[in-house]
């Protein structure tokens, strides 16, 4: 649900029969992610509506991990949410209250890692006609460990051949999340190469992520260098292609 993501936006919606009409929610997420410090027990989220109907919602909590190169999401208990179900009249906001309980990661730990799965309810009204687009967003939410140090990834990025294509493997053996943005290429000739425009992913503590890229093989060919914006800060990685392992 999360792959692409720490905040990502879900346009959820059945198939729009021809000429049928449609009407859409304007439920809105503030901020797009939250981190919880050791020694902060709560934070919170705004959400607000920028529509002209009534809009429910509720908020679920999920355990993040990855396994597999993939992302893995698990009910948990282990953040509370204050009110967990809501409604918002047309131009109204709700803050919604982030609550963690018990005691946070503890020193020289990775930080938690969990997603709030922010569900529209879809409502029924008499006399409105044509389908109704619900809103999902899953916003990511993290826990800093105790202890003083502060967390921060230490990426490890491979580029792979996979058949006529390449893929980007990223392994994270640092103790806090990186957040991948704004990748690119640049071969030895100056050539770049854009592999992802905006949000590629998340990669959590202990975890490796696999992204297949659409480009040939071919267009990384020799050794050239990866830009890319983590968590917000611009980076660069020296890079060869190599045969995946077989």
């Amino acid at each position: 649900m999360a792959r692409r993501s720490t905040f990502r936006l879900l346009l959820c919606a059945g198939l729009l029969l021809a000429g049928a009409s449609a009407w859409a929610s304007g439920l809105q997420v503030a901020p797009v992610s939250l981190t919880l410090q050791p020694v902060q027990h709560a934070d919170g989220l705004w959400l607000s509506n920028t529509g002209t109907d009534q809009v429910h919602a509720q908020v679920r909590v999920y355990r993040w991990t990855q396994a597999d190169g993939a992302d893995q999401l698990t009910p948990s208990q282990d953040l509370v949410i204050s009110p967990p179900m809501l409604g918002i009249g047309p131009g109204d906001r709700q803050l919604i209250r982030v609550i963690r309980i018990g005691a946070p990661p503890s020193g020289g730990a990775a930080e938690a890692a969990y997603r709030l799965a922010i569900d529209e309810l879809p409502v029924k009204e008499s006399g409105r006609k044509g389908l109704q687009f619900v809103l999902h967003y899953s916003v990511p939410v993290f826990v800093e460990p105790q202890g003083g140090t502060a967390v921060a990834p230490d990426l490890h990025w491979t580029l792979q051949r996979e058949g006529d294509h390449a893929a980007l493997v990223v392994s994270n053996t640092g103790t806090g999340h990186a957040q991948l943005a704004e990748i690119s290429y640049l071969d030895r000739a100056g050539k770049r190469t854009d592999i992802a425009g905006g949000l590629l992913g998340y990669v959590l503590p202990g975890a490796t992520m696999h992204w297949t890229l659409k480009q040939s093989a071919t267009v990384f060919a020799g050794t050239g260098t990866l830009e890319a914006t983590i968590n917000g800060a611009k980076a660069t990685q020296t890079i060869s292609l190599a045969d995946r392992a077989r």
